[in-house]
């Protein structure tokens, strides 16, 4: 055994050590417990991705490491417990898009197998109506169907799911990763990240699945397949409505006669998922929690915070209610500029473009939660930028805001995240265009050599 084999084993075994301590013993208001084992895990990480093993024995690790979740409850996010909520009103034939929790636990509404005081208490979102699309209240309901009123049961099956999601991910991006002519270690820059494993297997949030579908989807338009490649878009917007941002460079990449039957199937498999629980009622009620969404809440933001410093000097209160509709809609025309502007001539520089179009959605948005990083790190990890790799490593610091019930955000902390970011970013792109000036001065100098 080679002194770098004994260094990747001891690495390895570390970084699962730190796991277990994130997985069972560190509750997100230990802010600097989270942050010591994080950094740790993070530290292993950047030795791992970098370091000479089998593409496997990485993969192996990576699979190990969120299999150390799989009896742990999902210590830094509640939102598990409107999944489970939302899952017993369907398995009791309640649509969960109808009805307020408060109404439901009111006694105005007949009861519910499952549905109790103490989880409503739990709910951080008691005053809103549910958001989650149906293909993820699918795997509500199964996780509700086996475990009709245990919580742990419950856990594990939403565990389970977003954990096969995951190594479905893993596949699939070694699959596209060879596609593209890129090396197979760029797969454990998105298997190994410490914030994947953390928030998707560990946390419980279906960007896990949203990432399946979407990797699947991209695939699939390798092998011209545009069928099967627009029903799997449509089951990720199913599952988050994120992908939907991605459509104007499909249409640029595919042009309208292959976006007709891509899109077809695509808005077809939407309308088969989403019609068994929709309503005028329920649309209304949709759009409601979108609205407070843009409107409401806030939280690790990058612009918009230093749009909203500027706008309480100016008006003196939170102008929010301006701001995230505005952003928004500058999101959306930078999205359709970039799709009608660029030339999209491969699958990778599609992917490229989805990438830099959730990264603005990310800098202008009012919220952005650790995990939203995900797909952004799944995106590019099939090019040459690594900004979002560095911006996982330092999303974890929005966790400070937890460290009271009041969860009071650290605005230096966020100041820190984003200039880093910011600064990374400028860098790399700065030297993508050097790299592309330098590529079109050579090849002027071969066709100058030619002619002669």
């Amino acid at each position: 055994m080679t002194k770098s084999n004994t260094a990747t084993y001891i690495v390895t075994g570390v970084s699962a050590l730190a796991y277990l301590a994130l997985a069972y013993a560190t509750p997100r208001t230990e802010f600097v417990q989270l942050l010591v084992l994080y950094a740790a895990a993070f530290g292993c990480y950047l030795y791992l991705i970098n370091a000479h093993f089998h593409i496997w024995y990485g993969i192996g690790a990576a699979v190990v490491f969120r299999l150390l979740f799989l009896f742990a409850e999902p210590a830094l996010s509640d939102d598990y417990f409107r999944f489970i909520w939302d899952g017993r009103l369907l398995a009791a034939g309640m649509n969960p898009y109808l009805h307020l929790p408060k109404f439901i636990i009111s006694g105005d509404a007949p009861p519910v197998v499952g549905i109790t005081t103490a989880l409503y208490q739990q709910l951080n979102s008691p005053h809103y109506y549910s958001i989650y699309p149906p293909v993820s209240q699918a795997v509500f309901l199964m996780s509700a169907e086996l475990f009709p009123a245990n919580l742990w049961g419950n856990v594990l099956v939403l565990r389970v799911v977003l954990l096969l999601a995951e190594l479905g991910s893993i596949l699939l991006l070694l699959r596209l990763l060879r596609k593209m002519a890129l090396p197979d270690k760029h797969v454990l820059l998105y298997a190994l990240n410490p914030l994947v494993i953390l928030e998707l297997v560990g946390n419980l949030h279906f960007e896990a699945l949203l990432i399946f579908f979407l990797l699947l989807s991209l695939h699939q338009l390798f092998y011209q397949r545009f069928l099967f490649s627009g029903v799997a878009f449509g089951l990720a917007i199913g599952t988050k409505l994120l992908p939907l941002m991605f459509l104007p460079f499909l249409l640029r990449r595919l042009g309208p006669r292959k976006f007709l039957i891509f899109g077809g199937a695509a808005g077809g498999t939407v309308v088969v998922v989403f019609y068994p629980l929709l309503s005028m009622e329920v649309i209304q009620h949709i759009f409601q929690s979108l609205d407070l969404y843009f409107q409401k809440f806030e939280f690790n933001a990058g612009i918009y915070f230093f749009l909203r410093w500027i706008g309480y000097k100016l008006a003196g209160f939170n102008i929010i209610m301006v701001l995230g509709p505005l952003l928004s809609l500058i999101t959306l025309l930078l999205i359709v500029w970039l799709a009608t502007k660029k030339r999209l001539s491969s699958i990778r520089r599609m992917a490229g473009y989805m990438a830099a179009a959730l990264t603005i959605y990310l800098f202008l948005a009012t919220t952005v939660h650790p995990w939203y990083l995900t797909t952004l790190l799944a995106l590019t990890t099939m090019s040459r930028f690594r900004f979002a790799v560095v911006w996982s490593g330092f999303a974890i610091l929005s966790y400070a805001a937890y460290q009271t019930t009041a969860n009071t955000e650290s605005m230096g902390l966020i100041l820190l995240e984003y200039t880093l970011v910011f600064l990374w970013l400028l860098i790399e792109l700065y030297l993508y265009r050097q790299r592309k000036r330098h590529l079109i001065a050579e090849e002027e100098v071969r066709d100058k050599t030619g002619k002669a």
